[in-house]
């Protein structure tokens, strides 16, 4: 199957994801929205469909092989094989406040891999057979602080995002000499959505990630001359500390 003028991006919400679909749409990208909650996808569909964007909604839990089968299926029969994914999806049972290691049970530990790392690896094997028959495309993984720094109390959340880093890098050094390129993106620091909004009402506005700054920089990861690829960056605050 021929490459289409497709964007997958995996983890839609109000925030980077959002962002994300919208900035590639503008681009003039079919945008397939992928998230577990309709409810997630249901608002920013609704934005991009006004602004003029084709776009498919497809619910679905990345931490269940068959789902991310079955929702590529859907994307390549309504939008054709897609060009780029972006695999945005978090850590499934990672709560807030993060639990203590000696609270977290085997369960919730291995729900964390299955959609934070699993899923990344099975949407990856879903997108890379047309890519590799057209000798181009693009695949970025979303990282956090926790890809490098395992804070006390973040177990839950930093060994996921730890092995998706790793898998992002094995990914890469694959793929990248037949013409795929495969980025991670660390994101550090907080990124700016009405939740987390209301939860910080205080916070000065400019200590936010813009999403619409985030998915500048992944559209400039994409758009990157071949002889120039970049595989991993960290976009913080200019009043992060780090």
């Amino acid at each position: 199957m021929a490459l289409a003028k497709t964007a997958v991006v995996v983890g839609i919400g109000p925030g980077a994801g959002a962002g994300i679909a919208r900035r590639f749409a503008r681009e003039g990208y079919k945008v397939a929205l992928i998230s577990r909650r309709q409810e997630s996808i249901a608002p920013v569909e609704k934005g991009l469909r006004a602004s003029g964007a084709e776009t498919l909604a497809v619910p679905c839990d990345t931490g269940k092989p068959e789902d991310v089968v079955a929702a590529h299926a859907r994307v390549c029969e309504a939008l054709g094989a897609p060009e780029v994914l972006v695999y945005n999806a978090g850590p499934g049972g990672f709560t807030w406040p993060p639990p203590a290691a000696l609270d977290i049970s085997p369960e919730a530990f291995s729900r964390g891999f299955d959609s934070g790392v699993t899923g990344a690896l099975v949407w990856a094997q879903q997108v890379l057979p047309a890519m590799l028959k057209a000798g181009r495309g693009t695949i970025i993984f979303t990282g956090a602080t926790a890809s490098v720094r395992g804070s006390a109390k973040f177990a839950m959340l930093a060994c996921p995002k730890f092995a998706l880093r790793a898998l992002a890098q094995s990914l890469a050094r694959e793929f990248q000499p037949q013409g795929i390129h495969v980025a991670h993106a660390i994101i550090d620091g907080i990124i700016d959505a009405p939740r987390l909004r209301s939860m910080m009402p205080h916070r000065d506005p400019e200590t936010f990630l813009s999403p619409d700054a985030i998915a500048d920089a992944y559209w400039h990861l994409h758009s990157q001359h071949r002889s120039a690829w970049t595989h991993e960056i960290d976009l913080r605050p200019a009043s992060e500390t780090f």
